[in-house]
C-alpha cells in the first residue's frame, strides 16, 4: 500500500484491473481497537493489503478490564500467527468454569474449550491484547489522534475527514469504530441503542490479594436478579470481575463512570450471598460502571466500498463473551473475501459477500447474549430456576459445538466457492 500523507485529498482514478493485493491498494480501517487491529493483521496476511488504521485516541489502548479470547477466535489468531504471543500474556484457566447459585452451590460447569480440545478460553487484560495485536502491525500504518467526522463515497473511492482537519481518499473503508460508529451511518444504518436495564461494575483485582487457594477458573454467582463473574488474567497475576446489577441510572445521564467499591459490595451483601464471593469483593480496590446497551441486528453492513466490522456491525451484550471474538471472526472472513477480489472494482462485491455470510451468525449471537443475560439474572421465563438451570446445562454443549467449534476461515472459503460456482465434493 502506498503511504501518502493523511492530509492528501486528491487521487487518481480507480485502478481497473489491478489486484487488490497490490501494495498500491488503499484501505482505511476506522478504529484501532481489538477488531480494527485484527482486521489490519488479517488484511495483510490473508489478502496482502497493508491497511491504514485510524484511532481517535491519542494512543492505542483499552479500558483496563478483562476479555476472554474464546476457542473460535483463538483458531483465527493462530492462523494469523499471533496466538502464541497472546497465550504468553494471557491466562488459561485450570479447567471448566462453573455457574453457581448465590450461596456458591454448583448449577453446572461451563464449556471452556472446543470439541477437539485444541483451543481453550484465554483470559486477557485488554491492554495486553491490544499490545499483542499492535506488535504485528507496522507502526507507520497506525494513525492515533484521528477522530472521524465524515465518510463520503466518491465516483472513485471514499473520502474520510477527521476532527483534526486531516482528510484522505481510499479505495475502501472498514468501520471498526464501535457502538457509536460514524461509519455505520455511511451504510444507511441508524439503530437505536437498546438499554438492557442493567449496569455492570467492572475492573481487575491483584491476585496476590486473594486467598492462596482461590480457584483459577471462571466462576459465576447468580441470585436476586444479579450475577457476578470473575476469571484470571495476565498469567494469573490479575483477576477480572464483572457484576451485573439492575439499574435505571444510564437513562438519567451518563452511560458509564467511576464508582465506589462500597456501592458494589452493598449489592452482594448479607447472608443470602456466598461468603467467598464477599471475600473476593473485599479485595477490590477500584471499579467503574457501564450501562449495558446493544442494538437489534442491522439490515445491512455494506454499501459500495464501505463495510462494518465488530461492534459497529453487531453490538451485543457481554453475557456470552463473544463481542471481541466475533470481531476477530469478522476480520478473517473479510480478509478471505478480499483476497479473492481480482481488482479494486471488485471490492464492493467482496464486501457484499462478507456481509451475507456474517450477518446471520452475529445476529444469532446478539440474541443469544440477551438470552444468556436473562438466564443469569432469572428474568422472564428464567424466573423459574429449574428451567434456568436446565437451560444452562444444555447450553454448555451447544456453546461448545455451535460457538467454539466454528471455523470462520473455513466457512468463508466454502461460501466463496458457492459464490464462484465451484463444485463441492
Amino acid at each position: 500500500m502506498s503511504r501518502k500523507p493523511a492530509n492528501q485529498s486528491s487521487r487518481s482514478e480507480v485502478r481497473q484491473g489491478e489486484a487488490v493485493a497490490s501494495e498500491d491498494t488503499r484501505i482505511a480501517i476506522i478504529g484501532g481497537g481489538m477488531g480494527g487491529l485484527t482486521a489490519a493483521i488479517a488484511l495483510r496476511k490473508i489478502a496482502g493489503v497493508q491497511a491504514t488504521v485510524f484511532e481517535q485516541a491519542s494512543k492505542l489502548g483499552e479500558v483496563g478490564a478483562g476479555v476472554t479470547v474464546a476457542p473460535n477466535a483463538a483458531r483465527v489468531l493462530e492462523r494469523l500467527g499471533v496466538l502464541d504471543r497472546i497465550r504468553r500474556v494471557g491466562a488459561v484457566p485450570d479447567g471448566h468454569g462453573v455457574y453457581q447459585n448465590a450461596m456458591g452451590g454448583l448449577v453446572t460447569d461451563a464449556a471452556w474449550e472446543d470439541s477437539a480440545k485444541q483451543y481453550q478460553n484465554i483470559g486477557m487484560y485488554r491492554p495486553d491484547l491490544i499490545d499483542a495485536l499492535a506488535q504485528e502491525i507496522d507502526p507507520a500504518t497506525i494513525r492515533p489522534g484521528h477522530r472521524l467526522v465524515s465518510v463520503e463515497t466518491l465516483d472513485s473511492g471514499v473520502r474520510v475527514e477527521f476532527e483534526n482537519g486531516a482528510n484522505d481518499v481510499f479505495d475502501a473503508v472498514i468501520g471498526a469504530d464501535g457502538i457509536h460508529s460514524v461509519v455505520r451511518g455511511a451504510v444507511g444504518q441508524f439503530p437505536d441503542p437498546v438499554y438492557s436495564g442493567y449496569i455492570v461494575y467492572r475492573g481487575v483485582v491483584d491476585a496476590s490479594r486473594l486467598p492462596a487457594d482461590w480457584r483459577m477458573i471462571s466462576q459465576v454467582w447468580m441470585g436476586n436478579r444479579r450475577h457476578f463473574m470473575c476469571y484470571p488474567l495476565q498469567q494469573r497475576k490479575l483477576f477480572n470481575f464483572v457484576a451485573g446489577i439492575p439499574s435505571d441510572r444510564p437513562l438519567a445521564g451518563a452511560w458509564s463512570g467511576p464508582a465506589e467499591v462500597g456501592e458494589l459490595a452493598a449489592e452482594f451483601a448479607g447472608a443470602d450471598w456466598d461468603p467467598k464471593l464477599q471475600e473476593f469483593i473485599e479485595c477490590i480496590e477500584h471499579t467503574f460502571w457501564w450501562g449495558l446497551f446493544d442494538h437489534d441486528p442491522l439490515t445491512n453492513w455494506s454499501r459500495g466500498p464501505i463495510t462494518l466490522l465488530g461492534d459497529a456491525a453487531h453490538t451485543m451484550l457481554p453475557h456470552q463473551g463473544q463481542g471481541v471474538n466475533q470481531a476477530i471472526e469478522d476480520s478473517m472472513a473479510l480478509a478471505t473475501f478480499l483476497a479473492a477480489a481480482d481488482n479494486v472494482a471488485d471490492i464492493p462485491e467482496a464486501f457484499r459477500r462478507y456481509t451475507s455470510v456474517r450477518m446471520q451468525r452475529t445476529a444469532i449471537l446478539q440474541n443469544g447474549s440477551r438470552r444468556a443475560g436473562a438466564m443469569f439474572d432469572a428474568q422472564y421465563e428464567f424466573a423459574d430456576l429449574k428451567k434456568r438451570d436446565a437451560d444452562l446445562r444444555v447450553g454448555r454443549d451447544f456453546r461448545r459445538s455451535a460457538v467454539f467449534d466454528y471455523d470462520a476461515q473455513k466457512v468463508a472459503e466454502q461460501a466463496l466457492n458457492r459464490f464462484q460456482g465451484v463444485p463441492v465434493a
